[in-house]
């Protein structure tokens, strides 16, 4: 009996070490999800960039797709208002989204924006953007938010077409109380 009751009391502590682990784990993934971003030379799109406007692109024309992802389930229809747009890097530029919360609550949402090719993301220099803060929705709210950007003038010549997708999420611990 004692050589199981051994074994048993093992068992709960390397499966409380395990969990444990996890949890620290699961902690510990968000900054290090910021630190592979950056190391890979992906800006994590939550703060405005310092790039300026210039004429260095002069001349060069690269097409920029606007895009909306649902996922499964989703309260919120987003749609660009423009599909794409032809641009010169360097200049400012930018483009409308419509987004509406489909539910019958009010709720907070935070758009997630994607750029396509994934190694052209760190020359899309967003200035002003709707994913840089969670916004609020009333039931059924729906409005028009802009999305401000440069494309870097430094942007490979191979490249002459980007996409800009964005997907909104609901932020569970953020849920607003029903009135």
């Amino acid at each position: 009996m004692e050589t199981g009751t051994r074994r048993s009391r093992s068992l709960v502590r390397s499966l409380l070490v395990m969990v444990a682990g996890s949890f620290a784990f699961g902690f510990a993934l968000v900054p290090l999800y910021r630190v592979i971003c950056e190391a890979a030379g992906i800006r994590v799109n939550d703060t405005p960039s310092a790039a300026v406007a210039s004429e260095a692109g002069a001349g060069r024309e690269v097409t920029l797709e606007f895009m909306s992802l649902a996922a499964p389930g989703s309260d919120f229809e987003i749609v660009p208002e423009t599909k794409e747009l032809v641009l010169q890097p360097g200049r400012l530029s930018e483009a409308k989204f419509r987004i509406r919360n489909n539910s019958s609550r009010p709720v907070i949402a935070q758009a997630v924006p994607s750029v396509a090719p994934i190694t052209t993301a760190k020359y899309l220099q967003k200035t002003e953007c709707f994913c840089f803060t969670p916004q609020t929705f009333s039931a059924s709210e729906e409005r028009e938010f802009v999305v401000r950007f440069i494309v870097d003038p430094d942007l490979p010549r191979e490249v002459d077409r980007m996409t800009l997708a964005y997907s909104m999420y609901a932020l569970p611990a953020q849920k607003v109380a029903a009135r």
